[in-house]
């Protein structure tokens, strides 16, 4: 988290608005005082339905099965 004085961001708004886009947190400050926190917005992720895939995806019936064991390299 950065802090930064109003005064900073007034002369350098794009910068600022670019390391807010980045996922980076800044904290304004007025005569050195925090007076507000910028955070970027996360977009809301679509809720996943149960079973959305089903027929899509197969599976061998035996995949659960124990591995065959190794055999023994002759030396």
């Amino acid at each position: 988290m950065t802090s930064l004085n109003i005064s900073e961001i007034k002369q350098r708004f794009p910068d600022f608005l670019r390391r807010v886009e980045s996922g980076e947190e800044i904290i304004l400050e007025k005569s050195g005082k925090a007076i507000a926190r910028v955070v970027p917005i996360k977009e809301k992720r679509k809720r996943r339905k149960l079973g959305q895939e089903r027929g899509k995806i197969w599976m061998s019936e035996d995949f659960n099965e124990p591995l065959p064991r190794k055999k023994k390299r002759d030396r």
